[in-house]
């Protein structure tokens, strides 16, 4: 597997993915089929797995660029307001005139669980012609924008670290298949990938909720970590969190071990605030 070395400079990573508005609402609990649950408290918050993760990098101490697609439109403004705060690289973060930023529609109950429904606007319009990726020592990729931009970025990205979070799940290109380096699934995403995955050489990080998670090499683990205990306020960026942390634990060189457990220590402080993106904790944040 590819790794960077320590260097003096932060790690430069980029991440290529969507942005959205998250619009949350805070019920008690959970609807269930064909329900209605009312008494919920509303909020706007900014949100995409690729911006969550690019912010998550960027508070861990990575220098990042986002590469990513948004309407031209108030809500773009919303949803990219953390990241220029944060001091994300928006300069391969485009604007198209003619379809809607993303949007997510998201229920959180006491708990903490949530329900997702993704309206992808302009994440879905992203063109693979128009990639392009600037250097950096790793890419970081999820599946929220289409699978030929992935194919695309595997394709440019030759060298370095090259990380993909198979969420949300969809069959993946045999061709980044074999760029990848490592592959960051839960539960539900590897049972879907199962087939796919006999041939895949390179690591595969699974995350189990609470529980924790752990690295695999083809069927052999090789490293196991459970999360500190933390009061649980909401769960919708802890699995960012993780995989934005885990990509500079390895672009760092440390042992498999201590990576996987700084990802889960930074999945768990995720979890302790209200909002994906205002909930990633910075460095300071895990002493």
């Amino acid at each position: 597997m590819a790794k960077a070395d320590a260097k003096d400079q932060p790690p430069r990573l980029t991440v290529l993915g969507s942005v959205n508005l998250d619009i949350v609402a805070r019920a008690d609990r959970l609807p269930v089929a064909g329900e209605t649950v009312t008494g919920a408290e509303l909020s706007r918050f900014p949100g995409g797995k690729g911006a969550n993760q690019a912010l998550a990098a960027r508070r861990l101490g990575a220098d990042v660029c986002l590469c990513a697609r948004v309407g031209n439109d108030a809500a773009a403004d919303e949803a990219l307001a953390l990241l220029r705060v944060d001091g994300v690289d928006l300069s391969h973060c485009i604007s198209l005139a003619d379809c809607p930023t993303g949007v997510a529609l998201v229920v959180v109950d006491a708990g903490g669980e949530n329900q997702i429904v993704v309206a992808p606007g302009a994440n879905r319009r992203f063109a693979a012609e128009s990639l392009k990726l600037p250097q950096a020592e790793a890419l970081l990729c999820q599946l929220e924008v289409p699978m030929a931009v992935i194919e695309e970025a595997a394709a440019q990205q030759k060298a370095g670290l090259f990380v993909l979070n198979a969420a949300p799940v969809a069959p993946i290109s045999p061709a980044v298949l074999r760029r990848v380096d490592v592959l960051i699934m839960n539960e539900i995403e590897a049972q879907a990938l199962d087939g796919q995955l006999d041939s895949f050489q390179g690591l595969k990080a699974l995350t189990l909720g609470a529980k924790g998670a752990m690295l695999m090499k083809g069927d052999k683990v090789i490293a196991r970590a459970t999360p500190p205990k933390v009061q649980v306020v909401d769960s919708t960026g802890a699995g960012d969190a993780f995989c934005a942390a885990l990509t500079i634990a390895l672009m760092s060189s440390v042992e498999y071990q201590e990576a996987l457990d700084f990802a889960c220590k930074v999945g768990a402080r995720a979890t302790t605030r209200h909002g994906a993106q205002p909930g990633m904790p910075h460095r300071n944040d895990l002493d």
